[in-house]
C-alpha cells in the first residue's frame, strides 16, 4: 500500500500516525519530492472512482495563484492530468493507494472503512 503524502502537512501527520497506530503497513512517498506521474494520476482517478477534480489540492497556495478554481471546467482531463503530474503540491493529499481503491484525503471512518479496522 502507497501512502502519499506532505511530511509539513497536519491533516497529512494526522494520517500518519492513524496508520501507525492502526499497525498498517505502508510505503511512504512524498508528494514534493517524488510528484506523482501524469499515468500514476490517471489510474488512481479511475481506481477512485472520483472526478478528477477532487485530485487537485483547491486550498493551496499555488492552486489559487494560478486561479484554478475558474479554469478548471474549462480544460479537458488531458490538461488537468498535466497540470496535476506538473507539481506534486496541486495533488490534494494524503493519498491512500491500496490494491483495490485509491483514498483522497483524510476521514479517518473511510480509511477504517476500507482498511478493514
Amino acid at each position: 500500500m502507497l501512502f502519499m503524502c506532505y511530511p509539513k502537512c497536519s491533516t497529512c501527520k494526522k494520517a500518519q500516525a492513524f496508520l501507525d497506530a492502526s499497525a498498517v503497513s505502508y510505503t511512504l512517498r512524498d508528494i514534493k519530492l517524488d510528484q506523482p506521474t501524469k499515468e500514476e494520476i490517471a489510474l488512481w482517478q479511475e481506481k477512485s472512482g472520483l472526478p478528477l477534480k477532487r485530485f487537485f489540492n483547491t486550498s493551496g497556495l499555488k492552486y489559487r495563484e494560478l486561479g484554478l478554481g475558474s479554469r478548471l471546467d474549462g480544460m479537458t482531463r488531458d490538461e488537468q492530468l498535466d497540470l496535476l503530474a506538473s507539481d506534486g503540491m496541486l495533488v490534494k493529499r494524503p493519498l491512500l493507494i491500496t490494491e483495490d481503491t485509491v483514498l483522497v484525503g483524510f476521514k479517518e471512518a473511510q480509511w477504517k472503512e476500507v482498511l478493514h479496522l
